[in-house]
């Protein structure tokens, strides 16, 4: 019989064998779809036919030669994960909900809460398209930027704790946050839930994709992502007739604020699927149909 100590390093040799092969097919999985959209992108520019191969001829001789260049944020990605030794934020399996939708959508209008190692692989899946990101953390986005200049990234404040939460839930029956047409509305109703301070990009854009990772929410003391669930969903809603639906997507949520806050705010109603710790809801515009209820 083996002694606790050789069970120990068993389970141990196990356990590392499990998250390094994790990690490398996410790897795989990353460098991987980069790759194939890179063939895309070349078999898209390609030139065919002999009036393709004449203008080709011709801007090579007057030094014109970037036809079919692989686009800057997609090789710094594809060299990022190539070679970097972190794991992203969430695995292959979940990655994989928000890339069927990107596949689907990009270029997009791509919203996501927080700044992270996984960013410029959002930026690269949604190339040609516009991917914000906004991060409570100033000195994390100096750091994250000093690598990845070209990702757009904004400051953005909490004044809620997670230990508001409980008592922030109750709004979800308070007609200041669900009786209103958008988030402005419903901060000048005092709805708690309402973030302000965003960059004016926020509002100038019809938001096709939300992610919300962000802010933090491990502590008592973090601020928590209730606003941020609020704040995607109200955008969702507020969207112009005709613009179509909004896909939000909440990870973490086997943790409390995440799962029920998603629920509440986002709608179990408008729940398209869960994969691990994230969750996909498709948001439509209420600006389609007066009297739409906040969830269906």
């Amino acid at each position: 019989m083996s002694s606790p100590m050789h069970v120990r390093k068993a389970i141990h040799f196990v356990s590392m064998r499990a998250k390094l092969q994790s990690f490398l097919g996410l790897r795989l999985l990353l460098v991987g779809f980069l790759a194939a959209l890179l063939v895309v992108f070349a078999v898209r520019t390609l030139p065919f036919g002999g009036e393709a191969r004449a203008a080709a001829a011709k801007a090579r001789a007057s030094g014109g030669g970037d036809c079919g260049k692989l686009p800057t944020a997609v090789a710094e990605a594809m060299v990022h994960y190539a070679t970097a030794n972190v794991t992203p934020q969430q695995t292959a399996a979940e990655i994989g909900v928000s890339l069927r939708v990107l596949q689907r959508r990009a270029p997009c209008n791509f919203l996501v809460f927080g700044l992270g190692l996984d960013s410029p692989m959002w930026a690269a899946l949604n190339h040609g398209g516009r991917t914000v990101f906004l991060e409570e953390d100033a000195s994390w986005i100096a750091s994250i930027k000093s690598g990845h200049p070209g990702l757009e990234s904004y400051h953005v404040t909490y004044d809620t704790r997670v230990t508001d939460a409980e008592d922030l839930i109750s709004l979800r029956d308070h007609p200041s946050c669900t009786a209103q047409p958008d988030l402005a509305a419903a901060a000048e109703a005092s709805c708690r839930l309402a973030l302000l301070g965003l960059p004016p990009v926020f509002h100038e854009l019809e938001w096709d994709l939300i992610m919300v990772d962000a802010p933090t929410g491990w502590t008592p003391e973090s601020p928590g992502r209730m606003g941020a669930i609020y704040t995607a969903g109200m955008a969702a809603r507020a969207r112009r007739p005709g613009t179509g639906a909004t896909d939000v997507f909440v990870h973490d949520v086997d943790r409390p604020v995440e799962d029920s806050f998603s629920k509440a705010f986002l709608c179990e109603g408008y729940l398209a699927e869960q994969v691990g710790r994230i969750r996909h809801f498709v948001v439509p515009s209420h600006r389609e149909k007066d009297g739409t209820p906040f969830c269906p």
